[in-house]
């Protein structure tokens, strides 16, 4: 059976920290706490890195829930034709999906069907249909350690298996698992969805996770995203689940994943002004009568 989701608002680790050694755990996990968050959400690239045990303990002393993201690498590319490449996907996925039980989170999320990054052309029928085979395979392994998986739909220029809710939708159909629900994030939804308020009532009931992200990553309300037709979209489908603040500047660096997202400049540099703002910014537009 799936874990039963609540809406509970959180922060991306990278806000705080550009790594997971006990020092930038701590940093994370102190910072979230400090600005009110109920969870951070910890980036698992690589998941064999993660001191379980550090990470239990820090969530109890700061009194916050942790769940996880990723996305995967051309070395990790679960939609290759190559049986290897899919089994090293296989691989990270499931460690991470132990280590997110282990620390007693239920969600993980991103884009964990297939590499981030630009691909050079489009997904072939082979390629879709192992990212799917690679899903259902998680789902089950996550539903027996009470997980659910998330995915993650993203820009052309960060994948070629979905770039819509309503591409996303047809993907999580053909996995077919109670487990699995879809991730929308508004940074990428400002990119390729017609508006935001649609896709998020043709998701309805299987949107799982979500990223609030302004369109070029920094401070809220400073970019050009539409946030009040998204949250009031929100409302309308009754969300209960996680909405968690991502943001990304050079001021705070994960070389695999800053590389990967292409994060050249700074947005800014006072991580717990920004997160403060955030969360204050997320609430006033979801808790607000339409």
């Amino acid at each position: 059976m799936p874990a039963n989701k609540r809406l509970e608002y959180g922060g991306h680790a990278l806000v705080w920290a550009g790594d997971w050694t006990p020092a930038g755990a701590r940093q994370a996990i102190s910072g979230a706490a400090r600005a009110g968050y109920d969870y951070i959400e910890i980036a698992l690239l690589d998941p064999w890195k993660v001191d379980i045990s550090l990470t239990k303990n820090l969530l109890q002393e700061y009194g916050l829930r942790a769940h996880a993201s990723l996305g995967l690498s051309p070395i990790t590319d679960v939609t290759s034709p190559n049986p290897a490449i899919v089994a090293q996907g296989d691989a990270l996925l499931r460690q991470a999906t132990d280590v997110l039980a282990g620390i007693g989170g239920t969600e993980l999320c991103g884009v964990i069907y297939c590499a981030l990054g630009k691909y050079a052309g489009p997904a072939t029928p082979q390629n879709r249909a192992n990212a799917v085979a690679a899903m259902q395979r998680l789902a089950d392994y996550a539903a027996a350690r009470g997980i659910n998986i998330n995915l993650e739909v993203v820009n052309r220029y960060e994948t070629n298996i979905m770039n819509s809710a309503r591409e996303g939708l047809e993907f999580l159909a053909a996995v077919n698992r109670p487990n699995a629900f879809l991730h929308l994030d508004t940074y990428h939804m400002n990119i390729e969805e017609d508006g935001m308020e649609q896709a998020v009532l043709a998701v309805g009931a299987r949107l799982g996770y979500v990223h609030i992200g302004e369109s070029h990553r920094g401070y809220l309300g400073t970019g050009n995203v539409n946030f009040d037709p998204f949250f009031n979209a929100l409302k309308k489908i009754n969300y209960q689940g996680p909405i968690a603040f991502e943001s990304f500047s050079s001021a705070v660096v994960d070389p695999a994943l800053s590389n990967a997202l292409c994060v050249w400049r700074n947005l800014w540099s006072d991580s717990d002004d920004l997160a403060r703002h955030a969360l204050k910014f997320i609430r006033a537009r979801y808790d607000r009568k339409s």
